[in-house]
């Protein structure tokens, strides 16, 4: 459809650990990059996650998998979390969401169901650059988790207490 929203996203892993990520966005020929205890670049200075310390000032990214479940759970994420944080933003891409939350262009992004090829190197561009991932109970992100929550890490537990009171776990 014409939308320069897209990104490749790559990751290593070694031993089930995500090591080095990297997101490319050729539309802004931006390159997000991150390596295990390196800290977290965009075209190779150093970046760090937003200062929203409230909810009430989050920019909250989600996503809406096709599946039935997924959506239902989208649907009482969104009702929950619509009235509690400043705004949410749908825009159709893992990669440039975790990407634009390890800059402070977000604050925070939950999803249902994603898989590990989508989300490993967001994941680790967020830790590194300060941010907190996490699955939807606020177990520490694997390559097995599918239900996600990042965010500049402030927000981070009052953004899954709402998903949880919600009953999206």
């Amino acid at each position: 459809n014409g939308m320069p929203i897209n990104m490749p996203s790559i990751a290593a892993a070694y031993k089930g650990e995500v090591v080095v990520g990297v997101i490319y966005d050729p539309h802004r020929d931006e390159m997000f990059t991150a390596t295990k205890g390196g800290g977290a670049f965009l075209n190779g200075k150093s970046i760090k996650v937003g200062e929203e310390e409230e909810i009430g000032d989050a920019v909250v990214a989600m996503g809406s998998p096709p599946g039935e479940e997924s959506m239902r759970m989208s649907l009482k994420g969104v009702s929950a979390l619509m009235p509690k944080v400043r705004t949410i933003r749908m825009l159709g891409s893992a990669a440039v969401m975790l990407a634009w939350i390890a800059n402070g262009r977000l604050t925070a992004y939950w999803e249902y169901d994603l898989s590990s090829w989508d989300i490993s190197a967001g994941a680790l561009i967020i830790q590194e650059a300060g941010g907190k991932f996490t699955d939807l109970e606020g177990n520490d992100f694997t390559l097995r988790t599918r239900k996600i929550c990042a965010s500049n890490g402030k927000v981070h537990d009052a953004l899954l207490q709402a998903l949880n009171e919600a009953g999206v776990v």
